[in-house]
């Protein structure tokens, strides 16, 4: 069938919100390189979204200004706008040679080492908060326990008091300043609420750092202020840049993980039935599958960086290729029957993490908050049921998570 049988693909279109995975098996099927009347173009199949994340030569984040320009015009002061400018230091967007400096240095202090050391403490954690679900008698699992148990865990992490009176504050802002990530242009409403809590942000950590330097202790803040030696180390701007984009994807993304894995448990009884009898040999396929099946991250924008073929068509330097995420984990030619919720599956070939240079740095921390999380919550709550009739989905495109899920036992 010709790809004339596929609508544009608009990531604003209601449907998309409700259930983006009909519409992403159509361009998957029916149009695989579809070009969108928006100006970019949209890859879907497995085998071509890995290949866009993975080549670095060809693709890549590109002219930022350029990028955000896209969605405003010409004439639009991106780096004017705080909020932009703060998200154009981060290395997410960047590409070497500042990307892997920086991306080094993060990495280095957020090691393997240092994750695995957490597990006992992470444990606890959640302990404590299916403790005190239990005790209320009903719950909400988002506000409950998928923000609370990764918010905690980056408290720990980067040394910051979970009782500091500034922590609902600060993770207010993160959430209000976080849509600059959206590729769309903002309401002038949004723009000026995201500039103002960027330097909620800003304040927060500046002041975090600035007492690490003079009074060290054995937490990330720390290992992030003395990485790299006296030439390569972190400026302190790069320094509280970094350190807004730890703990807000730290703890977004894995709550949307967490939220969504137990919707779809919720969703399909048998399955939640599979993880309580085997909890701890089960977590961590559950934490993949979940990835898998609802991923948190739905899509990411790529911009070419060389003249560049995919199934036959040249894209160009400074065009920009949409990589739908969650279209290439639900690939049949990857993954038997991809519709259905199953974490019998291997499903580790997933691009949830995205790909290449790109890679999440906290991969492997948001695995093991996810296999604990699984893991107790079938241990101690076997009986979980939540209300997955109508699913309430946070606002935005490329992120996907739940903003409530009332669950009862």
């Amino acid at each position: 069938m010709s790809s004339s049988a596929v609508p544009s693909f608009s990531p604003d279109a209601p449907e998309i919100h409700a259930d983006p995975y009909p519409a992403f098996g159509r361009l998957r099927e029916l149009d695989p390189l579809h070009r969108s009347d928006l100006g970019y173009w949209v890859v879907s199949r497995h085998e071509d979204v890995r290949s866009v994340l993975m080549d670095r030569q060809g693709f890549g984040q590109g002219d930022f200004v350029e990028n955000i320009r896209l969605f405003y015009g010409p004439d639009f002061d991106v780096m004017g706008q705080r909020a932009y400018k703060w998200l154009s230091e981060v290395f997410l967007m960047q590409d070497p040679p500042h990307h892997t400096r920086v991306r080094g240095l993060v990495t280095g202090a957020l090691n393997a080492k240092r994750v695995r050391a957490m597990e006992p403490r992470i444990r606890q954690i959640a302990d404590d908060l299916i403790d005190a679900m239990l005790a209320a008698g009903r719950a909400e699992l988002i506000k409950d326990f998928a923000y609370q148990l990764p918010v905690r865990v980056m408290c720990d992490m980067l040394g910051i008091d979970p009782g500091d009176p500034r922590l609902p504050e600060v993770m207010d802002a993160i959430a209000r300043s976080f849509i600059v990530f959206e590729a769309r242009a903002l309401t002038e409403q949004e723009l000026a609420e995201a500039n103002e809590q960027i330097g909620v942000l800003q304040a927060f950590f500046e002041e975090l750092f600035a007492d690490r330097m003079v009074n060290p202790q054995d937490d990330l803040a720390t290992a992030l202020v003395q990485s790299g030696g006296q030439e390569d180390a972190l400026s302190h701007e790069e320094l509280v840049t970094v350190a807004i984009g730890l703990f807000g994807a730290g703890f977004e993304t894995t709550a949307h993980m967490l939220g969504n894995g137990i919707l779809s448990f919720a969703r399909n009884r048998q399955q939640w039935a599979a993880l309580v009898a085997d909890p701890r040999n089960r977590s961590a396929a559950a934490v993949d599958e979940t990835l898998r099946f609802e991923s948190s991250l739905i899509a990411t924008y790529r911009t070419a960086l060389a003249e560049t073929q995919i199934r036959g068509e040249t894209i160009y330097p400074g065009e920009k290729v949409l990589t739908l995420i969650g279209a290439a984990n639900r690939d049949p030619r990857l993954f038997d029957d991809p519709d259905r919720f199953d974490i019998g599956r291997d499903a580790r070939k997933h691009l949830s993490f995205g790909g290449g240079i790109h890679f999440c740095a906290g991969a492997e921390l948001a695995r093991l908050e996810g296999r604990i999380a699984f893991e107790q919550l079938a241990e101690q709550m076997p009986d979980i049921e939540a209300d997955c009739a109508a699913p309430e989905w946070r606002p935005g495109f490329l992120f996907r998570g739940l903003s409530r899920l009332p669950i009862t036992w």
